[in-house]
């Protein structure tokens, strides 16, 4: 089996540097394989415009990527490690039904913005899993302040009792936060909605090709210009993107914790699902917060994968270089994990039960000391003399 990048078809690599090459592609590309018959089928479509194409071979091509497309949607798609990746796979099977027709689908293209159209059709689209499972998360918030919000509970600073808070205050305060970085979202998604298709690999193709065309017809919203630039992208759009799920998952983070620590036994504010905790091995007694406690961590996980993503790109002089190949793993891992911990927080906190017996008794009198001082100040006592006199009775 020639690959795609082979001049000798006789000339096989060594095994081993065979394997070590293509890494986890084989897997990681089942991920991509539809992104990538998209796209190509795009950039058919454009070989037809020109006039590479004729009308016919368009058509064909462009229903064996469909049937392609589909079988790798419904996991039928196979990629065998001596193919290294999707790209080659998808070219050959091209081939083995076509005939030579399948060998001129990669006319006026590289494997380079071949790779980068497929990677950021992807993006786009986890983008969308990523806003949906937040704004399931979101829904979750609000409902749940609508059900209790009024439920006053003891604010906290310094992990210690601070002023009054709410129930609807508290989950009001995730929501909008979690809106702000789907606000940022939206704007990576567009950053990443750029054709790089005509670039080949980061200077262009000697064929005067239509990428306005291509990229209409792959499904992006514009072109991006430079093909240097396009490299320069490379790892840096994908870091970007998961910067964005680093954000999220902080709020995830903390408010997981809050839950953790909202709902122990010696606070009780809230009941978790009982479908949501684990028991122990030796410990009748015990309901874990498992869920929650994985979600904290796995903020560390995709905080990991950015750093991952930024550091493989650094040092590199522009163009495309092998050490791009291993972005792909950290964004989809880092990926996965925002989206499935977004998704299960969503479900908790819709079948969360506020304890308000245990919110009132944990309004003990200190948590209104700070309204006991102005208080005074509203009969005129200056504000740093109230304060002592409140603070004596805490000496």
């Amino acid at each position: 089996m020639v690959k795609l990048w082979q001049k000798k078809s006789k000339t096989d690599p060594d095994p081993d540097v065979e394997t070590f090459t293509a890494g986890d592609d084989p897997d990681l590309d089942l991920r991509l394989a539809a992104y990538d018959c998209a796209a190509s089928a795009g950039h058919a479509r454009m070989l037809g415009k020109i006039g590479v194409l004729q009308p016919d071979e368009v058509r064909r091509l462009v229903d064996e990527l469909d049937a392609i497309r589909r079988s790798a949607e419904e996991g039928r798609f196979e990629i065998p490690r001596e193919m290294e990746d999707c790209h080659t796979a998808i070219e050959n099977r091209l081939t083995e039904k076509l005939g030579e027709l399948g060998k001129k689908i990669h006319t006026g293209r590289s494997r380079n913005d071949q790779v980068l159209a497929a990677l950021r059709l992807f993006c786009i689209a986890e983008a969308g899993r990523i806003r949906s499972a937040a704004e399931a998360l979101t829904a979750g918030l609000k409902g749940l302040s609508g059900r209790s919000g009024g439920v006053a509970i003891p604010g906290y600073t310094h992990t210690r009792k601070a002023m009054p808070s709410s129930i609807g205050l508290w989950a009001g305060g995730y929501a909008l936060a979690l809106e702000e970085d789907a606000r940022l979202l939206e704007f990576i998604r567009g950053r990443m909605d750029q054709s790089p298709l005509g670039t080949g690999a980061g200077y262009g193709v000697p064929l005067d090709v239509d990428r306005a065309y291509a990229a209409k017809e792959a499904g992006f919203s514009a072109v991006q210009e430079n093909p240097i630039a396009v490299q320069l992208s490379r790892g840096k759009f994908e870091s970007t993107l998961v910067h964005c799920l680093a954000l999220f998952m902080l709020d995830a983070n903390r408010l997981a914790t809050d839950l953790i620590f909202f709902s122990m036994p010696d606070t009780g504010f809230v009941r978790l699902p009982a479908a949501f905790c684990t028991g122990s091995s030796i410990m009748p007694q015990k309901k874990n917060p498992d869920v929650l406690e994985l979600v904290r961590a796995k903020y560390h996980a995709v905080l990991a994968c950015q750093i991952q993503l930024q550091t493989t790109t650094a040092g590199l002089i522009s163009g495309y270089h092998r050490d791009l190949q291993l972005t792909k793993k950290p964004l989809m891992e880092a990926l996965d994990a925002a989206a499935d911990s977004l998704a299960i927080l969503a479900k908790l906190v819709s079948g969360l039960e506020v304890d308000e017996a245990a919110c009132a008794k944990a309004l003990t009198e200190e948590v209104f000391a700070t309204e006991r001082v102005y208080a005074l100040v509203k009969q005129g006592v200056p504000f740093r003399e109230a304060y002592r006199r409140v603070g004596k009775q805490y000496e």
